[in-house]
């Protein structure tokens, strides 16, 4: 940590929170081309975050071969938990890392808790941060939202590296590459976006007019081999409970050989997944998740997302159970 980081921790220490001490880990690869998982999080009954399940979560993750991990993202449900909350469960993702790259979602809907959350993620050593735009008022001018991001930025060590987090079927905005190279052109620690609207054309642009140094993620499966291509990375939810088979796409990327035929084998396995009824439902995630882990630990999404019902749990077990053998 150089002398700059160690001066804005301490001085963070009491506005923001106490530094929680990274575990010591193996060095974290600059590449861009890897493979981070939306990671889900989990609580228990009571909707309490469980941080014991998540360490458990995490180790797996990294012996299934994920190289990162996106704390708090969409399929972190992340706007279901209060900023007090959200320090808590980033604060146990480093203590429990394992060697992992951590982007830590930090974006709300207004600046100030933005720029709270994203100075602790700092702080406690995340490796970057992924911001949303502020998704109540919808379609908002580019300059609105390019004033947003310097407010949050201006605030943040120059050291921060700082994504987009670009889900328009969310967020209710929409960007362009213009936008993203002028976020590039007035801020050098911004390094990227993730793309989640999963839009082919779309996320070619994005790839293609934009600034080379940038790192264009694909958070969708059907823009990952696109994002191989343009030596970028993705960050899937489907990472989740298929993190070997996705591992095992990079793995043949990595070794120069046609992706393809692991892309072909991950299309198969979330085929067959899905008529066992594994969908966006966040149970059936967390369901799944921990079938795969063999794990009995009880893990909730919280409301608006609903239990599953017995019949879908058997579902997903006989899904589960096929799964494993194609792994």
């Amino acid at each position: 940590m150089d002398a700059t980081r160690r001066m804005f921790v301490g001085m963070g220490a009491a506005a923001i929170a106490a530094p929680v001490t990274p575990a010591v880990s193996a060095p974290i690869s600059s590449a861009k081309d890897k493979f981070w998982i939306a990671a889900t999080t989990p609580c228990d009954r009571n909707y309490e975050f469980d941080a014991a399940a998540y360490a458990e979560q995490l180790a797996w993750w990294k012996k299934q071969g994920a190289d990162g991990v996106l704390v708090l993202g969409t399929n972190g449900e992340g706007p279901s938990f209060s900023v007090a909350e959200r320090k808590k469960i980033a604060e146990t993702a480093i203590k429990h890392r394992n060697g992992l790259d951590l982007i830590i979602t930090t974006g709300t809907p207004n600046f100030k808790e933005t720029i709270e959350l994203s100075q602790h993620a700092a702080a406690i050593g995340g490796d970057s941060v992924l911001i949303q735009p502020p998704f109540y008022y919808k379609n908002p001018k580019t300059d609105g939202l390019l004033e947003y991001f310097r407010l949050v930025m201006a605030k943040l060590p120059a050291w921060t590296k700082v994504r987009y987090y670009d889900i328009p079927q969310v967020t209710g905005v929409t960007i362009n590459p213009a936008f993203v190279t002028t976020m590039a052109e007035q801020h050098p620690n911004f390094i990227g976006i993730k793309n989640s609207h999963g839009v082919a054309d779309e996320f070619e642009a994005l790839s293609t007019q934009t600034p080379s140094r940038l790192n264009i993620i694909s958070g969708t499966d059907n823009n990952m081999l696109a994002a191989l291509k343009h030596g970028n990375g993705v960050i899937l939810g489907s990472g989740n409970v298929y993190t070997k088979l996705v591992a095992n796409i990079f793995a043949a990327h990595r070794a120069g050989q046609d992706p393809q035929p692991a892309f072909d084998k991950l299309t198969e396995a979330t085929s067959m997944m899905a008529a066992n009824g594994y969908g966006s439902n966040y149970n059936a995630i967390k369901y799944a998740l921990n079938l795969m882990m063999g794990s009995d630990r009880v893990n909730m999404a919280r409301p608006p997302h609903v239990p599953l019902t017995d019949e879908e749990k058997a579902k997903l077990r006989a899904g589960v159970a096929r799964l494993k053998t194609m792994v």
